[in-house]
């Protein structure tokens, strides 16, 4: 059986098609990261939030990283509101910063590494947004509630909620009493992932919706909490 041979005529449609693709992909990508877009931080869905940072703690623990990278990409389009191409490198810069606080060990002076990292993200989400935050205070509060939550014999989830309340505080230029029932949902949420993944067997799927159930709550008090009036 002969192989029947294309002229560089019947080619070329083929040709222009791809290198059409490859143009338009290229240009996407362009406008996606260069061009400038601003949406407001208060307008997200609470239910879909939780449901994705959900997905994220249960991949973390299952070790599944390449699914953890792309779930944490499609939390900052939800919750940012970031275009496409640009979540995956703001999921760079917030995968940075975890790994380098990661790397620090329990030392606080040594937690400070991961700050310029989170100053960078941060700085990142306000092109983003409508509203302005003091970037350099906002990354400084996110990393104390990192240390918080990672020197458990030293901290309660008390202290870890206050954290999380100041946190949020900062980025929405709030009253930290505004968050007073999300630091303390979101906090919860931490606790029970702590241990039920230290039980055996692990997490249950019964375990995750327990979780997953007070994250929904506690991101629903967060959108309450900034939208006009409250």
């Amino acid at each position: 059986m002969q192989t029947k041979l294309l002229s560089p005529r019947q080619r070329k449609p083929s040709f222009w098609l791809w290198r059409g693709a490859i143009l338009a992909l290229s240009v996407w990508i362009g406008v996606d990261l260069l061009v400038p877009h601003r949406s407001s931080i208060r307008d997200f869905d609470p239910g879909e939030v939780a449901r994705l940072e959900t997905a994220m703690w249960r991949s973390y623990y299952d070790k599944k990283p390449v699914l953890l990278f792309w779930q944490l990409a499609k939390g900052l389009r939800e919750q940012f509101h970031a275009p496409f191409w640009r979540s995956f490198k703001l999921g760079f810069q917030a995968t940075k910063a975890a790994f380098v606080f990661k790397q620090s060990g329990g030392l606080r002076t040594s937690n400070q590494q991961a700050l310029p990292e989170l100053i960078a993200y941060y700085s990142a989400i306000q092109e983003l947004t409508v509203e302005r935050f003091d970037v350099p205070r906002v990354a400084k509060l996110e990393l104390e509630w990192w240390i918080v939550h990672r020197q458990r014999e030293r901290y309660s989830y008390a202290d870890l909620a206050n954290a999380l309340k100041l946190t949020t505080s900062a980025l929405y230029n709030q009253p930290a009493s505004s968050f007073t029932t999300y630091g303390r949902l979101r906090a919860n949420a931490m606790r029970l992932c702590d241990e039920v993944r230290q039980q055996p067997g692990g997490a249950t799927q019964a375990d995750w919706q327990g979780i997953n159930l007070e994250l929904v709550q506690a991101w629903c008090a967060l959108h309450e909490s900034v939208q006009p009036g409250n």
